[in-house]
């Protein structure tokens, strides 16, 4: 296969909707690069519970490839989502059994693919060298500061990162920067602005318009639909253009990508409903997340 995706497998809970949809930055890259042609794999880990199936269903009906998915004991994980004014505001969230610990085993696994793609939300920095050995990478450093980010570059080929509150002549010093340090390819998504990438000789630049139903997932599938076209062996303008479109897409509809479940008290799915899954949302109850250094490997038991 073309594209293997490592990292976080969650559930998006829209409380004031009593609605859930599969997610996961990881995850959604596997999807929307599936869904424009290439062969992709997920690996990560959901949870024992009723929740996990969300996922996992959805997977199976997007024809990503599982195998190496795992099941723990332990709730999965969530991240409760309210909209405003089409854009998504992340509330109370829990990793659950969600963090990933590689193996040797997996290591082989990932070293048959073109391109692995995992990112901040993965929380794999500690081994991130070892998969830069098994495979070229790509990696989603988000809105990260430069602490994060700069000892990471080295080991990825293509860069990924979210430019929305950056201007453009910020953007494109971001992408310039982490270009110097080894990346092949920096894609920069921009919002409402649209998107760019550096290719170390030239900057692309596609510009976009659209009014928001929902915008998460969006960069998630800015990134896919590049990656695809990059393994397909598109130019990188071609492939941020295609790449811009497909983003635009899913700001248009709820959730990353479809696969909706209506968990509302009553209703078909009830049994659906988490106890841990709060009802109001508290957009203050969202986790910090601060620069992480990398660390030494750390590989678990086969």
């Amino acid at each position: 296969m073309a594209l293997a995706c490592v990292g976080d497998s969650v559930v998006d809970v829209y409380p004031s909707m009593a609605l859930a949809f599969p997610g996961g930055s990881a995850l959604n890259v596997a999807v929307a690069a599936r869904r424009f042609g290439v062969g992709a794999a997920y690996l990560g880990t959901i949870g024992s519970d009723r929740p996990a199936g969300i996922l996992r269903d959805a997977l199976l009906e997007e024809d990503v490839e599982i195998s190496h998915v795992r099941v723990a004991e332990g709730p999965t994980a969530f991240c409760t989502v309210e909209i405003i004014e089409g854009e998504r505001i992340f509330g109370a969230a829990d990793v659950g059994v969600s963090r990933v610990l590689l193996n040797e085993a997996d290591l082989e696994y990932l070293s048959g693919f073109e391109i692995v793609h995992t990112g901040d939300n993965s929380r794999c920095e500690d081994t991130l060298a070892a998969l830069a050995d098994s495979a070229p990478m790509s990696y989603d450093f988000g809105e990260r500061p430069p602490e994060y980010w700069r000892p990471l570059a080295p080991y990825v080929q293509v860069a990924c990162f979210s430019g929305v509150r950056l201007s453009p002549d910020e953007a494109e010093d971001l992408a310039r920067s982490a270009a110097g340090l080894g990346p092949r390819l920096v894609l920069v998504g921009e919002g409402p602005r649209g998107a760019m990438v550096f290719d170390r000789k030239v900057v692309h630049r596609v510009t976009s318009k659209v009014t928001p139903v929902d915008t998460l997932g969006a960069g998630d599938s800015l990134i896919g639909r590049f990656l695809a076209g990059v393994i397909s062996g598109e130019e990188p303008r071609h492939a941020l253009l295609k790449a811009n479109e497909a983003a635009v897409a899913t700001c248009l509809h709820y959730g990353a990508f479809g696969h909706v479940t209506n968990f509302g008290v009553g209703g078909s799915n009830d049994a659906i409903l988490d106890a841990r899954w709060p009802l109001v949302f508290d957009a203050s109850a969202h986790p910090k997340r601060p620069g992480i250094p990398p660390g030494p490997l750390r590989l678990s038991p086969e």
